[in-house]
């Protein structure tokens, strides 16, 4: 385990659980929830933060067809019919670099029953005083095109009232089964184009056309959450049976891999080998 410091604020990453993050402060104010003891066998209900790659979401019943060649994953999620978030979670990362405030790991998957394509893969955490920079790759490493996804799963603390705030154009409504149904407009119940409380959004759900920019706030402490391009989709999860609700910026939407008529900014990302696909992160406190 690694601890970052910069000013008032720390955080500790732990290379070998998912490449993940186990808690973030700034002084005694926890900005991401802390890690669960269950962190150690890599839950992935129980880290404050952790990077999605190769994918993020779920797989339907962990099977797919590409380039005409049908595919089932090994499980990854207990019970779950469904894969789901990647590898990445669920492996033990290499620290590549690191400073007192900023670390980069690697990830190498040369391709097996979890994941079939070869493929690296890179995280970057950057503390500064008032916020945290992340920056993420894949670098496809199969000798044909090949999927390709990212994502971030941080977890906020449900505390002090807390509320949300985004603007997006559309949203995916889900089944019983957790995988998406239909895709419509934001309805006014949802919209969080004012703070909206998290106690009154019952979502486990993806906001599409989703600007990239979404602000938090619980008590008198606010984050702003911007992410590049390549992350053109949020997926909302507020569990009303925890203490944590989650604001993830990914590349593409839930099951995509199984939708190929998904508009182009929703889809899983066509990679050729050698090439990359990469975005960035930055969350900056507002206050305190």
């Amino acid at each position: 385990m690694l601890t970052l410091n910069q000013g008032m604020s720390s955080m500790v990453v732990a290379p070998e659980y998912g490449g993940g993050v186990l808690g973030w402060l700034r002084g005694e104010v926890a900005i991401f929830r802390r890690a669960l003891p269950q962190a150690v066998m890599r839950d992935r209900h129980a880290l404050a933060c952790f990077p999605l790659v190769p994918y993020a979401n779920r797989i339907a019943n962990g099977r797919f067809t590409w380039n005409g060649q049908a595919y089932t994953l090994a499980r990854n999620a207990g019970d779950s019919p469904h894969t789901i978030h990647g590898i990445g979670r669920q492996s033990s990362w290499d620290v590549v670099d690191a400073r007192p405030n900023a670390v980069t790991l690697g990830l190498r998957h040369a391709g097996d029953a979890a994941w079939p394509f070869g493929f690296e893969a890179s995280v970057s955490y950057a503390l500064t005083e008032t916020g945290l920079s992340v920056a993420l790759s894949m670098t496809n490493r199969h000798d044909a095109p090949a999927p390709a996804g990212l994502g971030l799963h941080p977890y906020f603390l449900k505390q002090d009232d807390p509320a949300l705030r985004f603007h997006a154009e559309g949203v995916w409504r889900t089944g019983p089964d957790s995988l998406p149904t239909e895709q419509g407009s934001v309805p006014a119940e949802w919209s969080c184009e004012r703070m909206k409380p998290v106690a009154d959004l019952p979502l486990d759900n993806c906001f599409t056309g989703w600007d990239r920019v979404v602000e938090t706030k619980a008590g008198a402490a606010s984050l702003r959450l911007e992410a590049s391009e390549a992350f053109g989709n949020l997926q909302v999860f507020t569990p009303s049976w925890t203490d944590f609700f989650c604001a993830e910026p990914v590349t593409h939407t839930p099951d995509a891999i199984n939708r190929p008529d998904l508009p182009p900014e929703q889809r899983m990302t066509a990679l050729a080998p050698g090439a990359t696909l990469a975005g960035t992160i930055a969350l900056t406190l507002l206050r305190p």
